[in-house]
């Protein structure tokens, strides 16, 4: 059965599933996602992923602000849409704008709900050292992620699977689960499931202050936040007065006996930090203005910064 199908979506974890979709045997009457935003250092308006494959494939493109309005739902309504379906948008659909759709709206979201409801589920996973995540489709409601479960697409987490790693992966099986769905559409609907609201947790948006590298964790947990941070916040510390991000790293299990976030010894293997009981072993890393670069590269530009007994902290030195 062909569909005739609203989208809405915004970044390229949604422009994978809107490509998915123009391949298949449904009709794409209309695209929805967030206005242009200011980017680089030009700070340029750049489209989103998103509105950027919907143009290069002819398909409309609807950029409101917000969804609240009764133009816009008049909007909406005359495409004519059997489904609509959101992935990461970016904006709550009015229950209003829910019930526009003949079959009502379907969401694609990166996690196994109910664990992880809300605006960064794949960082949340990675840092809560989940070892398995996935996609689910579910059908919308007024609820933040509370819909009806209608299909789950699982994806395991290695242990040294970063951010942007998983997210392709994530993008991928989202994608075919979709497709799947919108192929057995009548079935799923019918054998949709309720959520347990109270195995539900809540995926908040990382703020960037959770970047900053705490030396007095493990080195298994501050690792966490540098898979976590991969492509989009980087992890980051203070070394002298230089903010240096730390691209990729390992942790071992020896204990230092040193403060968390001394440098226990550098070669072009890495630069190896004491942190609590253990020692995160640096291998790529950023300094400001520059590219990523491997350990041995930043021993060779500044290896004085990188001498054992300097230490990491909080905050640059005066």
């Amino acid at each position: 059965m062909s569909l005739n199908i609203v989208f809405a979506g915004t970044p390229s974890f949604a422009a994978h599933n809107l490509k998915a979709l123009i391949g298949s045997d449904h009709t794409i009457v209309g695209v929805y996602t967030q206005p242009d935003r200011k980017a680089g250092r030009g700070k340029k308006l750049l489209p989103s992923p998103v509105k950027q494959l919907a143009i290069e494939n002819g398909i409309d493109v609807f950029q409101p602000l917000n969804l609240k309005h009764s133009d816009q739902h008049q909007e909406l309504a005359d495409l004519k849409p059997d489904l609509m379906i959101v992935v990461a948008y970016g904006l709550i659909l009015p229950e209003a704008v829910l019930s526009i759709p003949r079959l009502g709206c379907i969401n694609v979201h990166a996690s196994l709900l109910p664990r992880w409801r809300g605006a960064a589920p794949i960082e949340r996973a990675l840092l809560a050292g989940d070892t398995e995540t996935g996609v689910t489709i579910m059908q919308m409601d007024k609820g933040l992620d509370t819909g009806d479960m209608l299909l789950k697409a699982y994806v395991d987490i290695g242990p040294d699977m970063d951010r942007q790693v998983l997210e392709d992966q994530l993008a991928d099986a989202g994608a075919a689960a979709l497709i799947h769905a919108l192929s057995n559409l009548e079935s799923i609907l019918a054998h949709a499931q309720k959520q347990d609201d109270s195995l539900s947790t809540y995926a908040q948006k990382l703020d960037k202050n959770e970047a900053l590298i705490q030396w007095g964790l493990s080195a298994e947990l501050i690792n966490r936040t540098i898979r976590c941070g991969i492509g989009r916040t980087p992890a980051f510390s203070h070394l002298g007065d230089e903010r240096v991000r730390i691209i990729r790293a390992s942790f071992e299990g020896e204990h230092s006996h040193q403060v968390g976030g001394t440098i226990v010894s550098a070669d072009k293997s890495g630069i190896r930090v004491a942190c609590n009981n253990s020692t995160l072993n640096i291998t790529a890393l950023q300094m400001p203005g520059k590219n990523v670069v491997t350990a041995a590269e930043a021993l060779n530009a500044r290896g004085s910064l990188f001498s054992p007994g300097n230490r990491f902290s909080d905050e640059p030195s005066q």
